[in-house]
């Protein structure tokens, strides 16, 4: 059965911790950071300490948005959200980031204009994100890893270290075909040295 194109960003399934805090550390987001950044999203690091939703690029990542906390300028009060709008905040926002260098996420992989999947023979392989659209609604990231930028580029952000096959027939498990879901690790991540790459 083909796989359907459902992007949920990045999902821990493994990691160091456990559930709920999944060895979450505090970094900040500055208010008037005008790019939403959705649960689920790779960030990176800025130079003025701050983070930023990150794009397909070899610049190290963070970690894994899970959540925020703020003061909201319009509501007049502290908000939890596990998604930053983009606006609205009254001084920097607290931000949850999942930046163990054992973590493993589940994510849906796409082919910038091709059709091809994830396969066994790429297991070990480096792979690049690709942003996407994440939910305004449910706050959910619309992140993905792009096949056609698997490669041996020790810089690129992640390593791939499974599929996903199980349950049969759900969607994402069929391995032959586009939106194939795979398991993934931090390769070129600020609390972990990118390797030397695959032979």
């Amino acid at each position: 059965m083909a796989n359907t194109n459902a992007p949920f960003g990045f999902r821990q399934v493994k990691g160091t911790g456990s559930a709920p805090t999944y060895e979450q550390n505090t970094r900040y987001i500055k208010s008037d950071n005008s790019t939403a950044i959705y649960f689920g999203d790779a960030v990176i690091p800025l130079t003025t300490g701050y983070i930023a939703q990150a794009t397909a690029s070899t610049v190290r990542v963070e970690g894994i948005f899970a959540g925020c906390k703020y003061v909201s300028t319009s509501q007049k009060r502290t908000v939890w959200s596990n998604y930053w709008p983009g606006s609205d905040a009254n001084g920097d926002v607290e931000a949850y980031v999942i930046d163990d260098p054992n973590a493993q996420f589940e994510v849906q992989s796409s082919d910038s204009g091709g059709t091809a999947a994830v396969t066994f023979a790429n297991v070990g392989e480096y792979i690049n994100l690709a942003v996407g659209s994440g939910n305004t609604a449910t706050g959910i990231s619309g992140m993905t890893v792009n096949v056609a930028t698997l490669n041996t580029t020790v810089t690129l952000p992640f390593r791939i270290v499974g599929l996903i096959e199980n349950p049969p027939g759900s969607n994402g498990t069929d391995i032959a075909s586009e939106f194939n879901r795979v398991i993934v690790a931090f390769n070129n991540a600020s609390t972990r040295t990118n390797g030397a790459g695959p032979t």
